[in-house]
């Protein structure tokens, strides 16, 4: 019973082996998978940095108003809102570069002890904007003014620094990753005891532009705020692939 079962699955296997052998001798092209094809030549990361002034601040800053009712709170926020924006224009800030970033109406609760629970005791309103201060030597005056404008309403959550027209410095910092790409992979092709071809896959990574950030308590102070966009680092990265030659 054993070797007729072997016969079978011998036959069958036969079989399996001629119809393969007919799929392919009817077809006109035969090809074959290099799975390591994706492997081959130098590969490498090229990284360029480049250092540049800011030339624009976005400041985030708003009003915060508390009261009894909402109508009372949403009056007070409204009031010292329009004193902020006022502010803000008065000083070269362009209606355009003004931009709602946050609205709130929210209840301010306290533990009652006596009713063991929650109760409303009044009422918040919050609005944020972000304005972009394309002046920079102005930002300290303009916070000074919005503090002054806003009195203790005003609230001023942080400053950021960026640059208008980031793209000849991404251009540099593109120069800068392939030319280190490049010194990279002659060594390695050096040190491999080959001959460094042309790429022949090159991918360009995230931009990554690191802006300092500042944080400003919302107060009117009594001297003028100083304040100093000083420098941002924008780096830049490439994957690029060499061939190598016979």
């Amino acid at each position: 019973m054993k070797k007729y079962w072997l016969v079978v699955i011998g036959l069958v296997l036969v079989l399996a082996v001629v119809g393969l052998a007919g799929c392919n001798a009817g077809s006109t092209t035969v090809g074959t998978v290099d799975l390591n094809s994706q492997q081959t030549g130098i590969w490498v990361s090229g990284e360029g940095k480049v250092t540049v002034t800011p030339d624009i601040a976005t400041l985030s800053l708003g009003v915060t108003a508390q009261a009894a009712s909402v109508a009372e709170a949403q009056s007070q926020a409204a009031e010292a809102m329009n004193k902020v924006m006022a502010a803000l224009t008065d000083n070269g800030v362009a209606k355009k570069d003004i931009q709602t970033q946050h609205f709130s109406i929210t209840q301010v609760t306290r533990w009652d002890e006596g009713k063991q629970q929650e109760v409303v005791v009044g009422y918040r309103v919050t609005n944020m904007v972000t304005a972009k201060i394309r002046e920079i030597d102005k930002t300290g005056s303009i916070i000074d003014a919005v503090a002054a404008a806003g009195g203790d309403f005003t609230r001023i959550n942080n400053i950021s620094f960026s640059v208008d027209d980031p793209s000849p410095y991404y251009k540099e910092a593109r120069q800068k990753a392939m030319a280190d790409a490049e010194a990279k992979a002659e060594q390695l092709a050096e040190l491999g005891g080959v001959k460094l071809g042309k790429p022949t896959y090159i991918s360009e990574g995230t931009i990554y532009p690191v802006y300092p950030t500042m944080y400003k308590e919302a107060a009117a102070a009594p001297a003028p705020t100083p304040i100093s966009p000083g420098e941002l680092e924008l780096t830049l990265n490439v994957q690029v692939v060499y061939a190598i030659l016979d």
